[in-house]
Protein backbone atom coordinates (compact mmCIF):
# COMPACT_ATOMS: atom_id res chain seq x y z
CA UNK A 1 0.00 0.00 0.00
CA UNK A 2 2.98 2.25 1.11
CA UNK A 3 4.65 1.94 -2.35
CA UNK A 4 1.15 2.49 -4.40
CA UNK A 5 1.43 5.92 -2.38
CA UNK A 6 4.71 6.27 -3.17
CA UNK A 7 3.74 5.75 -7.10
CA UNK A 8 0.56 7.82 -6.93
CA UNK A 9 2.64 10.78 -5.77
CA UNK A 10 4.82 10.42 -8.31
CA UNK A 11 2.56 10.01 -11.20
CA UNK A 12 0.29 13.06 -9.71
CA UNK A 13 3.17 15.13 -9.90
CA UNK A 14 4.26 13.82 -13.58
CA UNK A 15 0.85 15.25 -14.69
CA UNK A 16 1.01 18.21 -12.96
CA UNK A 17 4.50 18.96 -14.63
CA UNK A 18 2.63 18.15 -18.23
CA UNK A 19 -0.12 20.38 -17.54
CA UNK A 20 1.94 23.31 -16.98
CA UNK A 21 4.28 22.43 -20.10
CA UNK A 22 0.91 22.32 -22.05
CA UNK A 23 -0.58 25.93 -20.68
CA UNK A 24 -1.28 28.09 -23.36
CA UNK A 25 1.21 31.48 -22.98
CA UNK A 26 1.32 33.92 -25.78
CA UNK A 27 5.22 34.55 -26.76
CA UNK A 28 7.39 34.07 -28.93
CA UNK A 29 10.14 31.33 -28.10
CA UNK A 30 13.45 32.67 -28.21
CA UNK A 31 17.54 31.32 -28.37
CA UNK A 32 19.51 32.24 -25.52
CA UNK A 33 22.60 34.15 -26.90
CA UNK A 34 25.14 34.95 -23.91
CA UNK A 35 24.83 34.87 -20.18
CA UNK A 36 21.71 34.34 -18.02
CA UNK A 37 20.53 33.21 -14.42
CA UNK A 38 17.80 30.94 -13.48
CA UNK A 39 16.36 30.43 -9.74
CA UNK A 40 13.50 28.30 -8.90
CA UNK A 41 12.11 25.08 -6.66
CA UNK A 42 9.61 22.55 -6.80
CA UNK A 43 8.20 19.12 -4.79
CA UNK A 44 10.81 16.56 -4.02
CA UNK A 45 10.12 12.67 -4.14
CA UNK A 46 12.48 10.75 -3.34
CA UNK A 47 12.77 6.94 -3.73
CA UNK A 48 12.94 4.61 -0.81
CA UNK A 49 16.33 3.76 0.03
CA UNK A 50 17.74 0.55 1.77
CA UNK A 51 20.68 0.77 4.79
CA UNK A 52 22.87 -1.61 5.26
CA UNK A 53 23.48 -1.58 9.29
CA UNK A 54 27.13 -3.14 10.18
CA UNK A 55 27.70 -3.61 13.28
CA UNK A 56 24.23 -3.07 14.53
CA UNK A 57 22.09 -3.69 17.87
CA UNK A 58 19.17 -5.35 17.48
CA UNK A 59 15.55 -3.97 18.44
CA UNK A 60 15.52 -7.32 20.68
CA UNK A 61 18.64 -6.44 22.57
CA UNK A 62 20.67 -9.20 21.18
CA UNK A 63 23.80 -7.96 19.38
CA UNK A 64 24.88 -8.93 15.79
CA UNK A 65 28.31 -8.22 14.10
CA UNK A 66 26.84 -9.31 10.31
CA UNK A 67 24.75 -6.46 9.85
CA UNK A 68 21.27 -5.86 9.50
CA UNK A 69 19.53 -4.12 6.17
CA UNK A 70 16.06 -1.94 6.60
CA UNK A 71 14.22 0.72 3.88
CA UNK A 72 13.72 4.31 4.57
CA UNK A 73 10.52 5.37 3.12
CA UNK A 74 10.80 9.27 2.05
CA UNK A 75 7.62 11.67 2.30
CA UNK A 76 7.27 14.68 0.78
CA UNK A 77 10.08 17.50 0.22
CA UNK A 78 11.23 20.49 -2.20
CA UNK A 79 13.86 21.50 -3.94
CA UNK A 80 15.81 25.18 -4.75
CA UNK A 81 18.49 25.80 -7.43
CA UNK A 82 20.45 29.15 -8.93
CA UNK A 83 22.33 28.62 -11.63
CA UNK A 84 24.61 31.11 -14.31
CA UNK A 85 24.48 30.19 -17.78
CA UNK A 86 25.83 30.70 -21.15
CA UNK A 87 24.11 30.25 -24.26
CA UNK A 88 25.51 29.92 -27.39
CA UNK A 89 23.02 31.07 -29.74
CA UNK A 90 22.14 27.65 -31.56
CA UNK A 91 20.53 25.93 -28.89
CA UNK A 92 23.01 24.90 -26.73
CA UNK A 93 23.67 26.44 -23.41
CA UNK A 94 26.30 25.64 -20.24
CA UNK A 95 25.42 26.50 -16.61
CA UNK A 96 26.81 25.88 -13.32
CA UNK A 97 24.31 25.33 -10.76
CA UNK A 98 24.31 25.10 -6.93
CA UNK A 99 21.11 22.68 -5.05
CA UNK A 100 19.01 22.40 -2.31
CA UNK A 101 16.97 19.18 -1.76
CA UNK A 102 15.01 18.48 1.45
CA UNK A 103 13.04 15.43 2.30
CA UNK A 104 11.31 14.03 5.10
CA UNK A 105 11.68 10.62 6.23
CA UNK A 106 8.39 8.90 8.18
CA UNK A 107 9.09 4.91 8.09
CA UNK A 108 11.10 2.28 8.26
CA UNK A 109 10.62 -1.75 7.62
CA UNK A 110 12.20 -5.00 7.94
CA UNK A 111 12.47 -4.94 11.87
CA UNK A 112 12.34 -7.24 14.25
CA UNK A 113 10.29 -5.42 16.42
CA UNK A 114 7.57 -2.98 15.46
CA UNK A 115 8.11 0.92 16.11
CA UNK A 116 7.72 4.29 14.91
CA UNK A 117 10.23 6.51 12.42
CA UNK A 118 10.82 9.88 11.90
CA UNK A 119 13.07 12.34 10.67
CA UNK A 120 14.76 14.00 7.61
CA UNK A 121 17.25 14.64 5.30
CA UNK A 122 18.97 17.08 3.11
CA UNK A 123 21.75 16.95 0.38
CA UNK A 124 23.48 20.13 -1.47
CA UNK A 125 25.73 20.56 -3.93
CA UNK A 126 26.38 21.52 -7.73
CA UNK A 127 26.16 20.09 -10.71
CA UNK A 128 28.07 21.62 -14.37
CA UNK A 129 24.96 21.10 -16.75
CA UNK A 130 24.78 20.60 -20.68
CA UNK A 131 21.53 21.56 -22.46
CA UNK A 132 19.73 21.96 -25.74
CA UNK A 133 16.92 24.09 -26.53
CA UNK A 134 14.66 22.56 -29.24
CA UNK A 135 13.70 25.42 -31.90
CA UNK A 136 9.80 24.11 -32.93
CA UNK A 137 9.97 26.37 -36.02
CA UNK A 138 12.54 23.74 -37.95
CA UNK A 139 9.77 21.48 -37.31
CA UNK A 140 6.94 23.75 -39.13
CA UNK A 141 5.51 24.09 -35.33
CA UNK A 142 5.17 27.75 -34.96
CA UNK A 143 4.56 27.23 -30.80
CA UNK A 144 5.38 29.81 -28.02
CA UNK A 145 7.46 27.56 -26.09
CA UNK A 146 10.65 26.26 -26.27
CA UNK A 147 11.44 22.64 -25.14
CA UNK A 148 14.89 21.43 -23.78
CA UNK A 149 16.84 18.76 -22.24
CA UNK A 150 19.80 18.05 -20.58
CA UNK A 151 21.86 16.21 -18.46
CA UNK A 152 24.79 17.34 -15.60
CA UNK A 153 27.40 15.88 -13.56
CA UNK A 154 28.34 16.99 -10.16
CA UNK A 155 29.18 16.39 -6.20
CA UNK A 156 26.72 16.34 -3.18
CA UNK A 157 26.00 16.36 0.13
CA UNK A 158 24.10 14.05 2.25
CA UNK A 159 23.48 14.80 5.78
CA UNK A 160 20.56 12.73 8.20
CA UNK A 161 19.16 15.52 10.58
CA UNK A 162 18.75 12.43 12.06
CA UNK A 163 16.42 9.67 11.61
CA UNK A 164 15.40 8.17 15.06
CA UNK A 165 13.34 4.86 15.42
CA UNK A 166 11.87 4.08 18.53
CA UNK A 167 10.75 0.13 19.07
CA UNK A 168 7.98 -1.12 20.73
CA UNK A 169 9.95 -2.32 23.68
CA UNK A 170 11.50 0.99 24.46
CA UNK A 171 14.89 0.46 22.47
CA UNK A 172 15.81 3.50 20.10
CA UNK A 173 17.68 3.61 16.97
CA UNK A 174 19.44 6.62 15.24
CA UNK A 175 20.95 7.45 12.44
CA UNK A 176 22.63 10.58 11.50
CA UNK A 177 26.02 12.04 9.56
CA UNK A 178 27.00 13.94 6.36
CA UNK A 179 29.22 12.66 3.72
CA UNK A 180 29.26 13.53 0.13
CA UNK A 181 29.45 11.46 -3.39
CA UNK A 182 29.23 11.83 -7.52
CA UNK A 183 25.88 12.72 -8.72
CA UNK A 184 24.16 13.15 -11.96
CA UNK A 185 21.16 14.40 -13.13
CA UNK A 186 18.50 14.36 -16.22
CA UNK A 187 16.54 17.24 -17.17
CA UNK A 188 13.11 17.97 -19.55
CA UNK A 189 11.54 21.05 -19.39
CA UNK A 190 10.32 23.70 -21.66
CA UNK A 191 10.78 27.61 -21.60
CA UNK A 192 7.81 30.41 -22.39
CA UNK A 193 8.81 33.93 -22.79
CA UNK A 194 7.38 37.16 -20.90
CA UNK A 195 6.92 39.03 -24.32
CA UNK A 196 6.28 42.71 -21.47
CA UNK A 197 9.75 41.77 -20.57
CA UNK A 198 12.15 40.91 -22.58
CA UNK A 199 14.87 37.98 -21.92
CA UNK A 200 12.82 36.72 -19.00
CA UNK A 201 11.03 33.64 -19.03
CA UNK A 202 9.28 30.85 -17.08
CA UNK A 203 10.56 27.46 -17.07
CA UNK A 204 9.12 24.13 -15.92
CA UNK A 205 11.04 21.03 -15.94
CA UNK A 206 10.88 17.26 -14.45
CA UNK A 207 14.85 16.35 -13.29
CA UNK A 208 15.74 13.24 -12.26
CA UNK A 209 18.78 13.15 -9.72
CA UNK A 210 20.87 10.27 -8.67
CA UNK A 211 23.66 9.42 -6.26
CA UNK A 212 25.75 6.41 -7.38
CA UNK A 213 27.74 6.62 -3.61
CA UNK A 214 29.29 8.53 -0.82
CA UNK A 215 32.97 9.25 0.67
CA UNK A 216 32.17 7.64 3.95
CA UNK A 217 29.12 5.73 6.13
CA UNK A 218 26.87 7.30 8.46
CA UNK A 219 26.81 6.65 12.02
CA UNK A 220 23.75 4.41 13.59
CA UNK A 221 23.52 4.93 17.69
CA UNK A 222 21.45 2.38 19.26
CA UNK A 223 20.05 2.16 23.19
CA UNK A 224 18.69 -0.80 24.57
CA UNK A 225 18.78 -2.54 27.82
CA UNK A 226 22.54 -3.96 27.42
CA UNK A 227 23.23 -0.03 27.07
CA UNK A 228 24.65 2.16 24.06
CA UNK A 229 25.93 0.16 20.61
CA UNK A 230 27.99 2.26 17.71
CA UNK A 231 27.91 1.11 14.35
CA UNK A 232 27.93 2.38 10.41
CA UNK A 233 25.40 2.70 7.77
CA UNK A 234 25.66 2.98 4.65
CA UNK A 235 22.92 3.76 2.09
CA UNK A 236 22.49 2.23 -1.69
CA UNK A 237 21.78 4.33 -4.62
CA UNK A 238 20.10 7.29 -3.92
CA UNK A 239 17.33 8.11 -6.43
CA UNK A 240 15.56 12.13 -6.16
CA UNK A 241 12.46 13.02 -9.16
CA UNK A 242 11.48 17.05 -8.79
CA UNK A 243 8.78 19.25 -10.32
CA UNK A 244 9.87 22.70 -10.49
CA UNK A 245 8.76 26.18 -11.91
CA UNK A 246 11.63 28.82 -12.28
CA UNK A 247 12.42 32.10 -13.86
CA UNK A 248 14.92 32.56 -16.35
CA UNK A 249 16.63 35.71 -17.13
CA UNK A 250 19.08 35.97 -20.43
CA UNK A 251 21.02 39.03 -19.77
CA UNK A 252 21.73 39.66 -23.61
CA UNK A 253 18.55 38.81 -25.64
CA UNK A 254 18.57 40.79 -28.49
CA UNK A 255 15.22 41.60 -30.49
CA UNK A 256 14.60 39.50 -33.29
CA UNK A 257 16.40 40.63 -36.51
CA UNK A 258 13.38 42.55 -38.62
CA UNK A 259 12.51 40.61 -41.61
CA UNK A 260 14.38 40.88 -44.69
CA UNK A 261 13.05 43.56 -47.15
CA UNK A 262 11.15 42.17 -49.96
CA UNK A 263 13.04 41.68 -52.72
CA UNK A 264 11.32 43.79 -55.96
CA UNK A 265 10.66 41.66 -58.60
CA UNK A 266 12.60 42.11 -62.06
CA UNK A 267 10.81 44.18 -64.38
CA UNK A 268 8.35 41.67 -65.92
CA UNK A 269 9.28 42.00 -70.36
CA UNK A 270 6.41 41.11 -72.09
CA UNK A 271 7.69 39.10 -75.19
CA UNK A 272 7.64 40.14 -78.55
CA UNK A 273 4.27 39.71 -80.80
CA UNK A 274 5.33 38.67 -84.09
CA UNK A 275 2.71 39.06 -87.34
CA UNK A 276 3.43 37.24 -90.41
CA UNK A 277 2.35 38.96 -94.02
CA UNK A 278 2.69 36.49 -96.74
CA UNK A 279 2.85 37.62 -100.46
CA UNK A 280 2.42 36.09 -103.89
CA UNK A 281 5.42 35.20 -106.13
CA UNK A 282 7.44 38.06 -107.35
CA UNK A 283 5.28 40.39 -105.70
CA UNK A 284 5.88 43.44 -103.01
CA UNK A 285 1.85 44.81 -103.38
CA UNK A 286 -0.45 44.01 -99.87
CA UNK A 287 -3.29 41.30 -100.53
CA UNK A 288 -6.73 42.20 -98.70
CA UNK A 289 -5.60 39.16 -95.93
CA UNK A 290 -2.56 40.58 -95.34
CA UNK A 291 -3.63 44.72 -94.56
CA UNK A 292 -5.79 42.95 -92.52
CA UNK A 293 -2.88 41.56 -90.47
CA UNK A 294 -1.11 44.51 -90.93
CA UNK A 295 -3.91 46.39 -89.15
CA UNK A 296 -4.04 44.05 -86.35
CA UNK A 297 -0.04 44.85 -85.67
CA UNK A 298 -1.05 48.42 -85.60
CA UNK A 299 -4.39 48.38 -82.93
CA UNK A 300 -2.03 45.72 -80.81
CA UNK A 301 0.97 48.42 -80.95
CA UNK A 302 -1.42 50.55 -79.09
CA UNK A 303 -2.62 48.40 -76.50
CA UNK A 304 0.99 46.94 -75.27
CA UNK A 305 3.54 48.91 -74.13
CA UNK A 306 5.73 48.75 -77.74
CA UNK A 307 9.18 50.56 -78.13
CA UNK A 308 10.00 49.70 -81.46
CA UNK A 309 8.41 47.85 -84.38
CA UNK A 310 10.65 45.52 -86.29
CA UNK A 311 9.83 44.71 -90.10
CA UNK A 312 11.37 41.98 -92.11
CA UNK A 313 11.04 41.08 -95.13
CA UNK A 314 12.12 37.51 -97.17
CA UNK A 315 11.84 35.30 -100.35
CA UNK A 316 11.70 32.55 -101.43
CA UNK A 317 15.10 30.95 -102.95
CA UNK A 318 13.43 30.67 -106.67
CA UNK A 319 13.32 34.45 -108.62
CA UNK A 320 12.41 36.00 -111.39
CA UNK A 321 15.92 36.77 -112.87
CA UNK A 322 18.15 33.68 -113.17
CA UNK A 323 21.92 32.92 -112.37
CA UNK A 324 23.72 34.85 -110.04
CA UNK A 325 21.71 38.15 -109.95
CA UNK A 326 18.80 36.14 -108.21
CA UNK A 327 19.84 36.49 -105.09
CA UNK A 328 21.00 39.85 -105.73
CA UNK A 329 17.15 40.43 -107.39
CA UNK A 330 15.35 38.75 -104.24
CA UNK A 331 17.78 40.70 -101.46
CA UNK A 332 15.77 43.99 -103.31
CA UNK A 333 12.35 42.64 -103.53
CA UNK A 334 12.44 41.58 -99.30
CA UNK A 335 12.89 45.53 -98.77
CA UNK A 336 9.99 46.54 -100.98
CA UNK A 337 7.73 43.95 -99.12
CA UNK A 338 9.13 45.46 -96.04
CA UNK A 339 8.24 49.15 -97.47
CA UNK A 340 5.25 47.76 -98.54
CA UNK A 341 4.28 46.84 -95.03
CA UNK A 342 5.53 50.18 -93.10
CA UNK A 343 3.63 52.34 -95.25
CA UNK A 344 0.66 50.37 -94.47
CA UNK A 345 1.37 50.73 -90.79
CA UNK A 346 1.94 54.08 -91.33
CA UNK A 347 -1.85 54.81 -92.51
CA UNK A 348 -3.08 52.47 -90.16
CA UNK A 349 -1.99 55.33 -87.34
CA UNK A 350 1.65 53.96 -86.12
CA UNK A 351 4.48 56.61 -85.87
CA UNK A 352 7.50 56.21 -89.22
CA UNK A 353 9.79 56.64 -86.22
CA UNK A 354 9.60 53.87 -84.64
CA UNK A 355 9.45 51.38 -87.65
CA UNK A 356 12.52 49.48 -88.16
CA UNK A 357 12.98 47.55 -91.52
CA UNK A 358 15.38 44.68 -92.78
CA UNK A 359 15.79 42.79 -95.90
CA UNK A 360 17.14 39.61 -95.78
CA UNK A 361 16.13 38.02 -99.28
CA UNK A 362 16.55 34.30 -99.58
CA UNK A 363 18.04 34.24 -95.98
CA UNK A 364 15.79 32.24 -92.81
CA UNK A 365 13.38 30.27 -94.82
CA UNK A 366 10.31 29.46 -92.75
CA UNK A 367 10.18 26.20 -94.44
CA UNK A 368 13.61 24.90 -95.80
CA UNK A 369 13.57 23.91 -99.51
CA UNK A 370 15.41 22.58 -102.49
CA UNK A 371 17.05 25.38 -104.68
CA UNK A 372 15.35 27.35 -106.97
CA UNK A 373 11.84 25.99 -104.90
CA UNK A 374 8.29 28.28 -104.77
CA UNK A 375 7.27 28.25 -101.26
CA UNK A 376 4.88 30.58 -100.11
CA UNK A 377 5.58 30.47 -96.65
CA UNK A 378 9.45 32.32 -97.34
CA UNK A 379 7.55 34.61 -99.30
CA UNK A 380 7.05 37.07 -96.06
CA UNK A 381 7.03 40.20 -94.08
CA UNK A 382 7.95 39.66 -90.07
CA UNK A 383 6.57 42.17 -88.00
CA UNK A 384 7.76 41.93 -84.38
CA UNK A 385 6.39 44.21 -81.22
CA UNK A 386 9.29 44.97 -79.12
Amino acid sequence: MREEDEKMRLRTALLATTLMAAAPVAASATTITGPYINLGGGYDLTQTQHAHFSPTTQADGSESNSGTSSKFRHKDGFTGFGAFGWGFGNGLRAELEGVYNYSQINHRNATPVAGSTSGSDQSYGGFVNVLYDIDLKQFGIDAPITPFVGVGAGYLWQHYNPITTTYANGNVNRVGGTNGGFAYQGIVGAAYDIPSVPGLAITTEYRMIGQTFTDGAYSSTSWNGSGVHKGNVNFDHRFNHQFILSLRYAFDTAPPPPPPAPVAPPPVVAPARTYLVFFDWDKSILTARARQIVAEAAQASTHVQTTRIEVNGYTDNSSARGGASGAKYNMGLSIRRADSVKAELIRDGVPATAIDIHGYGEQHPLVPTGPNTREPQNRRVEIILH
